[in-house]
């Protein structure tokens, strides 16, 4: 059996997202949280040729990295999730794809409100297990990576 080698990751980083074009969204590396959640905004269904289809807007106007640009997927399922204060609440949960240490991830995301959050993104266990180790005194390993490689 061959490990693969986990790469560290801090306790807060910035990763993109690949299709909406978004770029450096500050995140928390959240260990408590089973899947990840992503702050998103108009939230609906819409219905185009009989097929249903989920509509969202990743962030809203209050985070500087919001561009207002419309995702619709069919690939979506309902899940409930127990939030932070222990109440149960349904979600949408979709697959976005996702820059973290320049390797491009396709991951489950809840999409909730998180406005009043000081994070509009948490990356949750799913995500981490068996890719990433998490050293709580690190902050931005990710970000601080790309940042070197833009820079001369």
């Amino acid at each position: 059996m061959v490990r693969q080698k986990k790469l560290v990751i801090g306790s807060t980083d910035s990763i993109d997202f690949i299709d909406s074009n978004l770029v450096n969204v500050p995140c928390k590396i959240d260990t408590g949280a089973a899947i990840s959640v992503v702050h998103a905004s108009r939230i609906r269904i819409v219905e185009k040729n009989g097929v249903e289809q989920l509509s969202f807007i990743l962030l809203d106007k209050r985070h500087p990295n919001h561009l207002g640009k419309e995702i619709r997927t069919t690939e979506f399922k309902e899940k409930r999730i127990k939030n932070s204060f222990g109440e149960a609440e349904d979600r949408y949960q979709v697959k976005l794809r996702i820059r973290v240490f320049g390797k491009v991830y396709n991951t489950s995301f809840t999409l909730a409100n998180r406005n009043k959050m000081r994070y509009p993104l948490l990356l949750g266990k799913t995500f981490l297990k068996g890719k990433f180790l998490v050293d709580v005194s690190e902050h931005n390993l990710s970000f601080k990576q790309k940042t070197n490689l833009i820079t001369p």
